[in-house]
Order: structure tokens, then C-alpha cells, then sequence
């Protein structure tokens, strides 16, 4: 980087910040390439020269001020180092949290997950229900017996069962409304 030298007594900021502005940015441009951060650095930098050219005379400003570009540029860097580092961190870990997660979820069985529950609403909904219709939903589902032999048991007709079967299975829907999916087609009418 070539910095004109400024004698100091003829010095004010503006003259200072209209001579060397555009090349302390170019230059921390150049190591930082980011040019709102080279900016930002420019600036700080000629204000710091220019309160040490308050309190003491420098001579010859250029070097100075290549210092303290240089050392705003390599904290610069540095933030910029440990800043990337813990992004990568961050997304490593929640990487590795997603897998976890999936692997889980993939590895999960909601059938074992809701068993229990699921038998605990069924039960408690089928003792809800009327003795008659209860005993029909279990032989006609569990017992696999046909419409036509629980008519004959109960004395009812083939559509007296389906009535009975219709409301259990009702009731059973309501009651399950969250969980169908998991039980599948059996409920179903």
C-alpha cells in the first residue's frame, strides 16, 4: 500500500478523511473482502489517527495509520475465524441432532407407542355403550361371527345387528378420532 504523507500542521480531518479514505479502503478491502466492514475499518482508523494527531504530533502519518489498518484488519479476521468456527459448530450440532431425531423417528412404532392408551380409550368406550351392542361388536369383530349368526343369538334381524355394529363403531370413531390412522381399516364400517 503506498500512503501519501500529509504534513501534520496544514492537517484537519476532513483534509486527513478526503486523503486517505479510498485507499485505507482499498487496502483493507483487499485482506477482508467485505467492503461495508473495510469501510467501517477506514473510518475508525482515521479517527483514531486523527485524535492521536490532537494529542501528539506524528510524523509521518502514513505509517500510523498502515498500523493501525493493519491491526483492525487482522482482529477483523480473527473475529471473522472464531465466528465461522462456531457457525460450523452450531450447524454440526444441529446435523447431528436432525439425524438423531430422524433415526428416532424412522426407528419409532406408533402402534407400540399408542397401545396402550388406544386399549385404555377402546375398553372405556365399549363399557360406555349398551350391554347388547357391546356383546355384538365383539363377536361380530373379534369373534369373526357374521351378521346373520348374531341375529340368530340375539333374535334381531341381520339389520338390527348392523345398527348395533353402525352406533359402536360410531362411538368408537369419536373416541378414537385421534388415533385412526395408527388403527387402520378394522374400525371401519
Amino acid at each position: 500500500m503506498k500512503l501519501i504523507n500529509m504534513p501534520i500542521k496544514e492537517t484537519n480531518f476532513d483534509d486527513l478523511y478526503t486523503e486517505y479514505y479510498k485507499i485505507s479502503v482499498n487496502f483493507v478491502k483487499s485482506y477482508i473482502h467485505d467492503t461495508m466492514a473495510a469501510e467501517d475499518i477506514a473510518t475508525d482508523s482515521l479517527i483514531k489517527v486523527w485524535q492521536q494527531i490532537k494529542a501528539e504530533k506524528i510524523e509521518p502519518i502514513a505509517p500510523y495509520l498502515y498500523k493501525i489498518l493493519k491491526n483492525s484488519s487482522l482482529d477483523y479476521l480473527k473475529h471473522e475465524l472464531v465466528k465461522n468456527g462456531a457457525f460450523v459448530q452450531i450447524s454440526q450440532n444441529l446435523q447431528r441432532d436432525i439425524e438423531i431425531r430422524s433415526l428416532s423417528l424412522e426407528a419409532s412404532d406408533p402402534k407400540e407407542i399408542f397401545s396402550e392408551e388406544i386399549q385404555r380409550i377402546f375398553l372405556e368406550t365399549l363399557n360406555k355403550l349398551p350391554i347388547k351392542s357391546k356383546e355384538i361388536f365383539i363377536l361380530n369383530r373379534f369373534e369373526m361371527k357374521s351378521h346373520k349368526k348374531i341375529a340368530k343369538i340375539y333374535g334381531i334381524t341381520t339389520k338390527g345387528v348392523e345398527y348395533h355394529i353402525y352406533q359402536t363403531v360410531k362411538e368408537l370413531r369419536i373416541s378414537l378420532k385421534d388415533y385412526l390412522p395408527i388403527l387402520g381399516m378394522w374400525l371401519y364400517w
